[in-house]
């Protein structure tokens, strides 16, 4: 049983999901932030809404951009309305961008027991079906969780030795899983997780673990990738032209 009420006179908790999309992407090699990047004839971020908009469950998407953004309303035009919102108010960090995007769901009627779905904006291939899977697994848990992926490849940890990597050890892959988005928790839960320290906080998940929850692991696609290096762009590009 959960440990937040179902909501005011029995209302059962909604679906809200939140596009940190404030940073830059400066590992992309691209000539503007990643997110505005064309793929496949549209924004690689408009591949990203279009999939969240699909999810019936969702009430509404929150788009997190910089104060600084001029581009998103060429690059998705159309989004507004009752789903689809925007605040400029990111930060400079990601869990900066999430936790001023909770802010603004919590000025929108968002109440503390409803569920938000943390969705990385790079991450384009996603299907409504993974999302309402995860929906699935976590509506009725304490904590909430994340879709992930078990870690098939070997993994090596390096260090560093005359200028190269090297192989320091083989790391026993048994048990170790590869975080994805979207992470889904409920408001009530993420915000104070995000008002507290941030070493070592690299998605939402692990600022729940930092208050000792233990997220569940709904398993999904490799195709769920983040868009991040160059090579990354055209692989998306052609998965996307594939399902089309």
């Amino acid at each position: 049983m959960s440990s937040f009420p179902i909501g005011p006179a029995g209302m059962q908790p909604r679906c809200f999901a939140l596009v940190p999309a404030a940073g830059v992407g400066s590992r992309s090699g691209a000539d503007r932030p990643k997110q505005y990047v064309p793929l496949a004839g549209q924004a690689l971020i408009a591949h990203t809404l279009k999939a969240l908009g699909a999810v019936a469950r969702i009430d509404a998407t929150l788009v997190v951009l910089s104060p600084e953004d001029d581009q998103f309303e060429a690059a998705v035009p159309g989004f507004a309305g009752e789903r689809g919102w925007v605040a400029r108010t990111g930060g400079a960090t990601r869990a900066e961008t999430v936790a001023a995007g909770l802010s603004a769901l919590r000025e929108r009627g968002v109440q503390p027991h409803d569920w938000v779905l943390v969705h990385d904006a790079a991450r384009c291939l996603l299907r409504p079906e993974w999302v309402d899977a995860l929906i699935d697994a976590c509506a009725d848990d304490e904590v909430g969780g994340l879709l992930a992926l078990p870690v098939a490849d070997t993994l090596k940890e390096a260090a560093a030795a005359d200028g190269a990597a090297r192989v320091a050890a083989t790391v026993d892959r048994r048990g170790k899983w590869s975080a994805q988005t979207p992470q889904m928790f409920r408001l009530g839960l993420l915000a104070p997780a995000l008002a507290g320290p941030l070493d070592g906080v690299t998605d939402e998940a692990s600022a729940v673990e930092a208050l000792g929850h233990a997220p569940r692991l709904v398993e999904a696609s490799m195709e769920n990738f983040k868009v991040t290096y160059p090579a990354d762009f055209a692989l998306a590009e052609r998965l996307l032209r594939s399902r089309a």
